[in-house]
């Protein structure tokens, strides 16, 4: 289970997004911190690949769970879950995206947000 450390909520957030992730065996996770960037959406973007739509939409689901699970927060939005090949879950300060492995080599999105820091996980 994730701990709170002294952490700011964006960042806890964050670290149960990913915990998420891994229970369901994300790929190439990556978490970009966009806080010191000036045109940023939010404080992080956190990113990962899944082979098929079902693990696509297990992901999500499972990032969903572990986030409501620990502070009873809803996502404010979401979008993709039809054709599951780009999941989107925006908490506000973190967004997570959840690609079919071609469509996050399609997109790059890493690419979009160069600038910011990245903290790449370990698959569970």
């Amino acid at each position: 289970m994730v701990k709170k450390k002294n952490a700011n909520l964006s960042t806890y957030l964050s670290e149960i997004a990913v915990h998420g992730i891994q229970e369901k065996k994300g790929n190439d996770i990556v978490r970009l911190d966009l806080r010191e960037l000036n045109s940023s959406v939010s404080d992080y973007f956190i990113i990962c690949s899944a082979d098929s739509a079902v693990q696509v939409k297990a992901i999500a689901d499972s990032v969903e769970d572990e986030i409501y699970k620990e502070t009873q927060t809803e996502p404010w939005k979401k979008e993709g879950q039809e054709n599951a090949e780009w999941i989107i879950l925006d908490y506000s300060d973190i967004v997570v995206h959840i690609f079919k492995t071609e469509k996050r080599d399609f997109y790059g999105i890493e690419d979009l947000w160069g600038d910011a820091e990245a903290t790449t996980y370990k698959s569970a």
